[in-house]
């Protein structure tokens, strides 16, 4: 194989995670747009985090969650309700957002050294699923008590955190088949 024919072969791998990186960024954004309106929004946006994750691998999967928020913080209406701009992450419902950055981090990490077996997959997913949780929970406390007044931390589980458990597992276990079931068509 000559050096064009390397070059060429590396370029079009880029260019094909780059399209990728792209295709994932947009599912996200669409299903974020799919929701219930609550407090926190029911949407399909974590599953859409899960399944990038799971089909594209965690740096790829990452930087199309990382392009999401960049293009909602400078305004494109990527987030739930076609809400998009800076004021929506520093808002109560931020940090669930910015949650889904650590989610993919864990994932990238925990697959590397433990492997990307499915019992790693779901460990890591269900671990960064709880870091986000973590994360939003604290950023929706700061934001909450600053603008409104105080809240406990049982109010916020409340309403932030138990009535999505149940939902964003079940996200986990469909994005695991809807992954598993588009995956040939990507290698």
């Amino acid at each position: 194989m000559s050096n064009t024919s390397a070059v060429a072969g590396r370029s079009n791998v880029k260019v094909l995670d780059l399209v990728y990186i792209s295709i994932g960024a947009a599912l996200i954004a669409i299903c974020s747009w799919i929701s219930i309106p609550t407090a926190v929004p029911f949407t399909l946006q974590t599953f859409a985090v899960f399944f990038v994750l799971l089909l594209l691998g965690g740096e790829r999967g990452t930087i199309a969650t990382l392009i999401y928020i960049l293009l909602g913080a400078v305004g494109v209406p990527v987030f739930a309700g076609f809400s998009g701009g800076i004021g929506v992450l520093l808002g109560s419902t931020g940090g669930y957002i910015i949650g889904f950055l650590f989610m993919g981090l864990i994932y990238i990490v925990l697959t590397r050294v433990f492997g990307k077996s499915l019992a790693v997959k779901i460990i890591a997913l269900v671990l960064g699923l709880a870091v986000c949780y973590a994360f939003g929970t604290v950023w929706f406390m700061y934001v909450y008590t600053r603008n409104t007044g105080d809240i406990g931390i049982m109010g916020v589980l409340s309403w932030c955190v138990f009535p999505f458990i149940l939902p964003d597992l079940f996200k986990m276990a469909l994005a695991f088949v809807v992954a598993k079931r588009v995956e040939p068509a990507i290698k």
